[in-house]
């Protein structure tokens, strides 16, 4: 037997994203975590499938919409990658709306988008304009969950070594850390370094403390490390790369990463309203951050940042995935 899934790519600030179009089951739930809890249970082998190589690479994200769950949203929103099943993700809202409207998959083109995720409703509108007749999307700014700061300056032992970090949530949990203060650049040459120090940073993490989000327990453990540094784009306030727990490296200045060191800056006192906070990906590109309004998190102060990016679709796979290949569900 032989199945077929489809898939339209994009990238987002540099890094590839995957929406399927065609070849999933249809996800049952009342909520968004049950509708990723289906996907989990009934075709995980097609995460595995069109994410490992040979269809895929360990860095690639996917999106799937599903069935809204909430009366005022459009759709439903989730995300796949190497991993799992992560609860947000940035890049992949700004392209799967590029690809989605494009392509006419929604509609709503110069409208506000409610798009429901396993973190919480997002809402997004695109900037719209036509070229050779068809329509293109110039960028997207969605405004997410309250972006908050759950501990500022936790130490987290390595061995001999201890690492100070910043856990931040703006949509999921990053350790955002220093690379200056660390003793390593943001440098092609150290990134096998910086992603094993992410690894391990999440690992220390995750065992020693239960880190939750403060009103939804389901949301808890630290998903990844966001490194900082200075700029390289005279417009850029700072410059980052994002590893994921599992090693996962993302490109783009990242949309949850955006929002999670947008709340850091702004516990400081360091993030000016009035202005956009301009965040540079390890690809060079940049999202535009800015805070739209204050929120709780819990007891916790929060942020609601609106973060706007654009996105170019690169291709459209037919993935065959047939059950007598010993790759059908990707390789080791």
């Amino acid at each position: 037997m032989i199945a077929v899934v489809k898939t339209i790519d994009a990238h987002a600030g540099g890094q590839g994203v995957r929406l399927v179009v065609e070849g999933l089951p249809r996800l049952i739930g009342a909520s968004m975590a049950q509708k990723r809890d289906s996907l989990r249970r009934r075709a995980d082998e097609i995460r595995r499938a069109i994410l490992l190589e040979p269809r895929g690479h360990a860095h690639l994200r996917a999106a799937v919409f599903t069935e809204p769950v909430s009366p005022e949203s459009q759709a439903g929103l989730l995300f796949l990658d190497a991993d799992g099943y992560p609860s947000l993700s940035g890049h992949a809202i700004i392209a799967a709306l590029t690809i989605a409207l494009e392509r006419g998959l929604i509609h709503g083109a110069g409208d506000v988008i409610t798009l429901d995720t396993v973190a919480g409703s997002i809402r997004a509108r695109a900037m719209v304009t036509t070229r050779g007749g068809a329509p293109r999307v110039e960028s997207v700014a969605w405004t997410g969950v309250p972006a908050f700061v759950s501990a500022a300056g936790h130490a987290v032992r390595l061995g001999a070594r201890e690492v100070r970090v910043d856990l931040a949530f703006g949509g999921i949990f990053h350790a955002i850390v220093d690379t200056e203060a660390i003793g390593i650049p943001l440098t092609v040459s150290r990134l096998a370094d910086l992603s094993k120090l992410a690894v391990e940073i999440c690992a220390a993490l995750n065992s020693s403390a239960v880190i939750a989000h403060p009103a939804d327990a389901a949301i808890s453990g630290v998903d990844a490390v966001t490194f900082t540094s200075a700029p390289q784009d005279p417009e850029a306030h700072l410059r980052n790369l994002t590893v994921s727990a599992g090693g996962r490296i993302n490109r783009s200045p990242g949309g949850t990463s955006t929002a999670a060191v947008m709340s850091v800056l702004d516990a400081m006192g360091l993030l000016l309203e009035d202005q956009p906070f301009v965040h540079e990906g390890f690809s060079g590109t940049l999202f535009r951050g800015r805070v739209v309004g204050r929120a709780q998190a819990g007891e916790l102060p929060a942020i609601v940042a609106e973060v706007t990016g654009s996105a170019w679709i690169t291709g459209e796979h037919t993935f065959f995935l047939d059950e007598d290949d010993p790759c059908r569900e990707g390789a080791p």
